[in-house]
């Protein structure tokens, strides 16, 4: 019987522990390394630090029940317990568009004193964004210069990236459309291979390069979709034109796909404005200036501008109180990273609107994110009183919403920033309405 290979997690947040609780639910034993003595606490108690569908039920089974992760403060010992180690940092954004990777320099340096020490082969294994040429240039670098050991001969190195949607990130780590293995060398690629003979997928062998570039290419494809439905709406709303309509008719050819063809307030989230600002200063660093990705991240700056304007054409706005409803950028997280419930709340604000705003998951972050406005504990609490409201993020408790819900409006105001309502309902109850791209 081939004994599992062990499994450490470097590094706690979406992908990190998700990675971590998916691992172990396929048995094997996983350990989680992370800095922060409370997610600690937390992880070994199997409470998620983070907000994520499913990944409570999960980590109970895994931690608790079969006892497969454990999260520790100690380096050496995450390091003694495992075979290949998945490095899962964050690469914020610098001021100009360019990814930090100070957390991955740090990082490898400790981890390189450790392999220094070690008689055991190691392969490790970036999974953070990064930009290309990161895992053969700094991480190689560092893990050789430091260790005096050479990768693909004394050590495994790897690039395995992530494709995880939040909110959706267990199911789209269990059942992933690919998965793509960047590594030096062929033993590195069958180390990390074996971790995923269970899943009915294709898996792409590649350069470490190749794989950092597919994860930025697809993220700033898919961005790129959105910014683009985003400026049809906006064309079809001057022309009358529904753009559901639109999106359903381009979505069917299967040279498209429907999927991130519908108009809203535009993108935000750890992911699309990060990585598609990295890979555009890229370009201008290499002269070649991208174009597309520079218009597909201005005109998500501008969009959510768009839901105001909408206002802006029904009500007054000075001394008016707007309420939001939805504050995360996504259904399903509480992720305010980028959200366009932000800027929305930003520019209300500086048009004189008292602004309140409703989240049934990220009250707690969207204060942090957006302290100016009034937090509120329910959908009624935000609207009662309200002289308009705007849908930002598309909850399912705001779907099943019906003009009678919104009753208690001094104004009876809406702009549907993410087509949920059938504006015909809402006219029919003495409503105005506004959807985007209608």
């Amino acid at each position: 019987m081939t004994v599992k290979p062990r499994i450490g997690i470097i590094g706690t947040g979406y992908v990190g522990l998700v990675s971590g609780a998916c691992f172990a639910d396929l048995d094997f034993q996983v350990s989680c390394l992370d800095v922060v003595s409370e997610k600690v606490e937390l992880i070994n108690k199997a409470i998620p630090p983070i907000f994520e569908n499913g990944l409570k039920e999960l980590l109970l089974s895994v931690v608790t029940e079969r006892k497969l992760l454990a999260a520790t403060l100690n380096r050496q010992e995450m390091f003694d317990n495992s075979d290949l180690l998945f490095i899962c940092l964050p690469t914020p954004s610098s001021e100009d568009g360019s990814i930090d990777l100070s957390f991955i320099e740090n990082e490898t340096k400790e981890l390189a004193k450790l392999l220094k020490e070690s008689k055991d082969y190691k392969t490790f294994v970036v999974k953070s964004t990064v930009i290309p040429g990161t895992t053969s240039g700094v991480v190689r670098k560092t893990l050789e210069e430091i260790s005096g050991k050479i990768a693909g001969q004394d050590f495994g190195l790897a690039m395995n990236p992530e494709f995880l949607m939040e909110g959706l990130a267990i199911s789209n780590f269990t059942k992933p459309d690919r998965i793509v293995i960047g590594a030096v060398d062929d033993t590195s690629f069958e180390h990390v291979k074996q971790l995923y003979t269970s899943f009915d997928c294709e898996i792409l062998k590649t350069t470490t390069s190749e794989a950092e570039m597919i994860k930025y290419a697809t993220n700033s494809f898919l961005a790129t979709k959105v910014s683009f439905i985003n400026e049809i709406a906006n064309i079809s709303e001057g022309l009358g034109i529904n753009v559901g309509q639109v999106a359903r008719g381009i979505g069917l050819d299967d040279r498209i796909s429907p999927r991130f063809l519908r108009a809203g307030v535009g993108f935000g989230g750890s992911c699309f404005p990060k990585d598609v600002k990295a890979l555009y200063a890229v370009s201008k660093q290499l002269n070649v200036e991208s174009q597309v990705l520079k218009a597909a991240l201005q005109a998500n700056e501008l969009q959510p501008q768009r839901a105001v304007d909408l206002l802006a054409q029904m009500t007054e706005i000075k001394g008016k109180v707007i309420a939001l409803l939805g504050l995360a950028f996504k259904p399903e997280t509480d992720d305010m990273r980028e959200a366009p419930s932000i800027r929305i709340s930003q520019r209300l604000h500086d048009m004189g609107a008292t602004v309140r705003g409703y989240d049934p998951i990220a009250k707690e972050t969207a204060q942090r994110s957006i302290p100016f406005i009034t937090h509120c504990g329910s959908i009624q609490e935000a609207i009662n009183g309200a002289d308009g409201v705007i849908i930002v993020t598309e909850w399912n408790e705001f779907v099943e919403l019906k003009p009678q819900d919104f009753s208690d409006m001094r104004t009876k105001v809406i702009v549907d920033g993410r087509r949920i309502y059938n504006p015909e309902v809402f006219t029919g109850s003495g409503f105005k309405i506004k959807i985007i791209g209608q």
